[in-house]
């Protein structure tokens, strides 16, 4: 996964260390309640489409942009589905990060589905009922994005 440029300028001074970063999670859906998963190419995983935000670029945009640019696909945003904190990452190189992930749930308007970036070695359009083998927490995303419940978050219980 190409990394964005302003972060390999603060890891330039910032090292290894651990960076708290923005996330932008998009489960698009089409006219016919399927949803949009690239294979990603760093770990074989099967996902919703993901990005960073670029400084000052707002999470809806953010949501649009990574979708063209990953899938070819167009995409509005409709509604925020869930905010949350993921784990540490380490990467291979040693670099630590942990996202703040808003996922929006997005409907597809037009382009066709196809590996458009090398972020992905596969992308399609899946029923609800007929995902391929996918992490818990990309699940729980898609699982969000077809309820009516609001916006999701968790809370530290205080004593």
């Amino acid at each position: 996964m190409p990394t964005p440029d302003f972060i390999t300028e603060i890891r330039a001074s910032a090292g290894h260390q651990l960076l708290w970063l923005p996330g932008v999670s998009a489960v698009v859906f089409d006219d016919e309640g399927r949803v949009l998963l690239g294979r990603r190419a760093d770990n074989g995983q099967w996902t919703v489409i993901t990005g960073i935000p670029d400084p000052g670029e707002q999470p809806a945009e953010c949501a649009v942009r990574e979708v063209e640019e990953e899938t070819g696909v167009l995409c509005v945003p409709e509604r925020v589905v869930l905010i949350r904190s993921g784990r540490q990452v380490e990467y291979p190189n040693g670099d630590k990060c942990q996202f703040m992930d808003v996922t929006l749930r997005c409907r597809a308007v037009g382009g066709e589905a196809r590996v458009n970036d090398d972020e992905s070695v596969e992308v399609g359009w899946f029923d609800v009922d007929g995902l391929p083998p996918m992490r818990e927490g990309q699940l729980f995303r898609i699982k969000q994005a077809l309820s009516d419940e609001p916006t999701w978050f968790e809370t530290t219980p205080t004593d």
